[in-house]
């Protein structure tokens, strides 16, 4: 199915009259009378979700308590979880492992990576999620390894000169700049550099295919477009021709062998396993597996092509509003959100809210609109810019209610 641009909110009935992927609406819990508009920030509930928790906690961990770690399978959650998610990024059953949050992941992978690399040098781009610098800024000071970073767009020739281990976004947080991870990796290995990428904003949006473009290491959250809820815990990916090369930094129980033998000292797991550290949360992982059910029978690119199309009418009536567009006009280079920016942005996204259309806000001046296709429907976008361009022309965003900021923007 191929998308078009509306033209009027006729045009939008239409498209969604003709959705193909208008059923999956139905998956998810939400509340009425709302526009949201942040699920590439917190994806929201699904009916599955909402029902595989309370199979885990009121009725497995209610009753069969110790013993669920084998009558439920809880054990094995973070691997056959994985697999889900193995699929949705062309990867193989038992290359993904669900574990941790993505800042450890980080850590772990690109600790592990500099063995793979020609140096140790760690670098990061200067537009990267703040995590990503922070981490491994922290890792080359206890690693006593080279740091450096880089301005926007100079990863790759950096890696590729040096040779080290570059940490990369798949799709940029801020402006959902998409990158070419073949043609990343082909630039990076050619200089003997390695690239963990962080797939935090790309996967469940757009079609990946970590296998056929040479990625071998990669990590990503899963409470955005995989609708894992608050917190859900992290997935990492690793290429299984390399897992017995790798060692993680920070060994844990559940990354042993045997992990109810108490040996004494480490041997690790013979497979992806290798890189989990702490018991798993199985509250959290029992709902990520019911939320990845809305995924089965779905084609992704289907998934990207309608991302794309509700982009496409987000950025041409920004324009029409006289917004700055921030975001990448060509649809294949952006994922599944539009960045864009006005003086008075967080107070632009408060009054959007008390509308019941929820945005955010990311400073100095960037209002994000994230257009998760699944649940989404183009007369619901049509609708949010028709109140945006209300509240632009009637200056509606300036009362001193929205100008007091809450913890969480």
């Amino acid at each position: 199915m191929s998308y078009t641009l509306p033209d009027s909110r006729h045009a939008a009935e239409t498209l969604d009259e003709h959705d193909i992927l208008g059923h999956a609406h139905d998956f998810f819990d939400l509340p009425n009378g709302k526009v949201y508009l942040v699920g590439h920030s917190l994806g929201p509930a699904t009916h599955n979700a909402l029902d595989a928790l309370e199979m885990a906690g009121g009725r497995s961990w209610r009753n069969e308590l110790v013993k669920a770690w084998n009558s439920a399978s809880w054990f094995d959650l973070p691997q056959t979880v994985g697999n889900k998610i193995a699929r949705l990024i062309g990867a193989n059953e038992g290359e993904v492992l669900i574990a941790d949050s993505v800042s450890l992941n980080l850590y772990k992978l690109a600790s592990a990576a500099r063995t793979l690399a020609r140096t140790s040098t760690l670098i990061v781009e200067e537009d990267e999620f703040p995590t990503d610098q922070y981490i491994i800024e922290a890792l080359a000071a206890l690693a006593g390894a080279d740091f450096v970073r880089v301005a926007p767009g100079e990863g790759l020739n950096t890696v590729k000169a040096t040779g080290g281990v570059l940490v990369l976004s798949a799709v940029n947080y801020r402006s959902a700049d998409i990158r070419d991870i073949a043609d990343a990796e082909r630039r990076a290995q050619a200089g003997g550099g390695v690239i963990v990428w962080d797939l935090s904003h790309a996967t469940g949006v757009i079609a990946l295919d970590m296998k056929a473009s040479g990625a071998r290491l990669a990590t990503g959250c899963t409470y955005k477009y995989l609708n894992g809820g608050p917190g859900a815990p992290a997935f990492l990916y690793i290429d299984q021709s390399l897992t017995a090369r790798l060692s993680t930094p920070l060994p844990g129980w559940m990354g042993h062998a045997r992990p109810f033998a108490f040996e004494p000292s480490y041997d690790p797991a013979n497979n992806i396993r290798r890189f989990a550290s702490g018991t798993p949360p199985i509250l959290s992982l029992a709902a990520l597996s019911g939320a990845l059910e809305v995924f089965e029978g779905i084609d992704i690119g289907l998934v990207q092509a309608k991302a794309r199309a509700l982009g496409d009418l987000v950025i041409e009536r920004a324009k029409g509003m006289g917004l700055e567009v921030t975001s990448p006009e060509d649809a294949a280079c952006r994922g599944g959100h539009v960045s864009f920016t006005h003086p008075h942005g967080y107070e632009v996204v408060q009054a959007l809210i008390n509308r019941g259309v929820l945005a955010d806000f990311r400073a100095p001046e960037t209002i994000r609109f994230g257009v998760s296709p699944l649940y989404l429907r183009f007369t619901e976008v049509w609708d949010a810019m028709d109140d945006l361009k209300d509240i632009l022309d009637h200056d509606a965003w300036d009362d001193p209610v929205y100008r007091q900021r809450d913890t969480v923007t």
